[in-house]
């Protein structure tokens, strides 16, 4: 098993062969494609919001922690109710998501403190990088496949040397996508933290896209196609540790990209196309209408009277009365939780149920 080396040391000529560039085309096409139509909502915080929820569901699936769209959706509105750790666990997800979206628009960088602030919102503790030894990774049947860099001070020098990487365009010339695979593959393979490796990585794909300008907001979500394809991602990282087999690496990242992009592009183009449909029928056959209301209604698969109560500045009994016009005209469903009420919304909520492969 050959040690980690920084990632400006392999040869960059080794990823220009026909079938990669070909299939490299292919999906930075798919990409800009994503890109463009995520920038045709007006609300970007819409899709930000459902998007990031798929994305989290999907990745803490990865690492065997399942959930429901309900789960997670009944949390997101009534988490004094709602005791399911999961779903509790799914949305820390989203939230260190944000976190770090936040901190590559600011900065313009995603550094490796950075990476320890997004673990820290995921994990919910300062452990930071690992100080102990012991962390190895096994197989299906327990044998140890891969064994990480066990020394604290060989852990900070690779981070270091990956900060450099994702940061420094000019050290390594090639594609964006190309890098992002690379990074993926580097980060898992150093394993910096205790817990959430998988899942602080997979935030990192993205992040990588949106500071190399390929996205303006994260909504390409890997982890759909991880999740599908789980025993070729587990065995396309080993095969590079095993065989330098980075090529096959590549080539399953870029297929990702393209799969998960002609996704995303349709169910984008689905919340768009409802978002517009309630939009003119409300404002058409309600006084009430207000584009607070949309968004509201759009941010929020199940929203609540608080929240309408905070988006829209009203009243209780304004909101209730509302959101219980609108559970009658059948934009909403109202359900009964303990002792309050939550609405559905009837049409996201059948597309985001439905990408739930």
């Amino acid at each position: 098993m050959h040690s980690l080396i920084p990632l400006e040391r392999l040869d960059a000529a080794r990823f220009e062969s026909p079938e990669i560039l070909k299939k490299l085309a292919i999906s930075s096409r798919r990409l800009a494609e994503l890109k463009g139509i995520a920038g045709s909502i007006p609300n970007q915080a819409i899709l930000i919001n459902t998007l990031g929820l798929q994305e989290a569901k999907d990745s803490s699936e990865i690492e065997n922690i399942v959930t429901t769209h309900d789960e997670l959706f009944k949390d997101d509105v009534l988490p004094e109710a709602f005791a399911n750790p999961a779903a509790k666990e799914v949305l820390r997800y989203r939230q260190a998501l944000r976190v770090g979206f936040e901190q590559v628009k600011r900065s313009g960088l995603l550094t490796a403190n950075h990476i320890i602030e997004i673990q820290a919102e995921l994990e919910r503790n300062n452990a930071g990088f690992r100080k102990l030894p012991g962390t190895a990774l096994k197989d299906g049947v327990g044998q140890t496949v891969y064994t990480p860099p066990q020394e604290p001070d060989e852990i900070v020098a690779l981070m270091r040397d990956l900060e450099r990487f994702i940061n420094d365009a000019e050290l390594f010339a090639v594609d964006p996508l190309i890098k992002m695979a690379l990074i993926h593959h580097q980060f898992e393979s150093i394993h910096p933290f205790y817990d959430g490796n998988g899942r602080t990585g997979r935030i990192v794909n993205v992040l990588y896209l949106v500071k190399e300008g390929l996205l303006d907001i994260p909504v390409l979500y890997l982890s759909s196609h991880i999740v599908r394809t789980k025993a070729d991602y587990y065995r396309l990282l080993q095969t590079v540790r095993v065989d330098d087999d980075w090529e096959a690496w590549v080539l399953y990242m870029l297929d990702a990209v393209e799969q998960t992009s002609v996704q995303a592009i349709a169910t984008i183009q689905a919340i768009k196309a409802v978002l517009l449909d309630y939009k003119h029928r409300i404002r058409a056959g309600y006084k009430f209408y207000s584009q607070d209301l949309i968004n509201n209604l759009f941010m929020h698969p199940y929203t609540k009277i608080e929240f309408v109560q905070r988006d829209l500045q009203v009243s209780r009994i304004t909101a209730t009365k509302y959101l219980d016009a609108l559970a009658e005209g059948g934009f909403v469903r109202k359900q009964k939780m303990g002792r309050g009420n939550y609405y559905v919304n009837v049409a996201l909520n059948s597309i985001l149920m439905g990408n739930a492969g």
